[in-house]
């Protein structure tokens, strides 16, 4: 089978994928015969990847920088979606033929991957698997994020920065769902619009509007008080710009540091200002809380066959194109989500 190997660390996004036959100097490396992983339990299920998603922790682990730090050398890869290939003699829930969509800690930039039974979600019959498999980490995250940690309600208004990345426009639309009054927050005309078509109720560009009166203003014109829920996955010096904008018994919602910049919440100012921070690192709730991040899932797959959630695929590349998957990821260069994309499908048009 293919699988993407990460033989060192590094910037995944610097040069050419290499191979067996022409290495490169890239941490990553396409492996066109790969052992097919075999069934490791009677319970468990072997899928076949259609796609699977790029997300930014799969990037800072490639450079060493996540938190969680397997040993070299390993596949990366998260969520995916695929088809049945093989299963256990005690497996219930699935046959040979259907299709699914999960998350591992590792490897699913691979053209087979093995899990039990359990970690698996069943999909609809002409589910488009590609959009399926972009959706477990960033939906989930959100809905973890907004729907369970901070119980988002109609009455509240949430801020999402970094609103057109791969977590930020699931946050946007979980946060129309959840009837709030949404302010998004990104750079460039483009993201702006896409914002715009997912609902979001104002839309702040970064590249030539401040934040913090452009959102000010928008407040004013609503006679709204100030934000209820602050969802923040970038971190920096927008983090610290943001706080003035919170109302008292605010909750902000800690969910990673794509500016490279982890910010400083002032806890005398939390005190006063009756704040709650949430911590939220998605992975751990399949160890600590399993049943609330299963129920995420499956709403946000409902949600899905429902029309409530779209999932934006902003760029697809096959495995030996992952560099620039990850360039893309890297540089900003997305609007929704960055796929890897086994056997049809090509890079597309961004």
């Amino acid at each position: 089978m293919e699988a993407l190997l990460c033989k060192k660390l590094g910037d995944p996004a610097s040069a050419s994928v290499g191979n067996e036959s022409e290495p490169s100097s890239s941490p990553i490396e396409v492996i066109r015969n790969y052992p097919i992983p075999q069934l490791n339990s009677p319970t468990a299920v072997r899928v076949k990847v259609k796609a699977t998603s790029l997300n930014y922790a799969n990037y800072l682990q490639i450079l060493g920088k996540y938190q969680e730090k397997p040993p070299l050398p390993f596949i990366p890869g998260s969520d995916y979606a695929g088809t049945v290939d093989a299963v256990g003699p005690a497996v219930t829930k699935f046959k040979v033929g259907d299709h699914v969509c999960s998350f591992a800690a590792l490897g699913s930039f691979a053209s087979f991957i093995v899990q039990d039974q359990s970690l698996l979600f069943g999909l609809p019959k002409g589910c488009d698997l590609v959009a399926a498999a972009a959706l477990p980490v960033a939906f989930g995250t959100s809905h973890v994020a907004l729907v369970h940690r901070a119980s988002l309600s109609s009455s509240q208004v949430l801020l999402v920065l970094g609103a057109a990345g791969g977590v930020g426009f699931s946050a946007v639309q979980i946060g129309k769902v959840c009837g709030a009054v949404v302010i998004a927050a990104a750079r460039g005309a483009e993201k702006v619009q896409f914002l715009k078509s997912l609902g979001a109720d104002h839309v702040v560009d970064l590249t030539n509007q401040n934040l913090t009166a452009s959102v000010k203003g928008f407040l004013k014109s609503r006679k709204l008080k100030g934000v209820d829920v602050l969802y923040d996955p970038v971190g920096g010096k927008l983090t610290k710009e943001s706080m003035k904008l919170l109302n008292w018994g605010a909750q902000i919602l800690v969910i990673g540091f794509a500016s490279g910049e982890i910010p400083v919440i002032p806890a005398n100012i939390t005190l006063v200002k009756n704040w709650t921070v949430h911590g939220l690192y998605w992975g751990s709730y399949s160890i600590h809380r399993p049943a609330v991040l299963e129920d995420s899932i499956q709403e946000s797959i409902s949600w899905m066959e429902k029309g409530l959630i779209t999932i934006h695929i902003s760029h697809t590349y096959s495995i030996s194109e992952a560099n620039l998957a990850f360039s893309a990821l890297r540089d900003r260069k997305a609007i929704g989500k960055v796929m890897i994309v086994f056997d049809d499908m090509g890079r597309s048009k961004l």
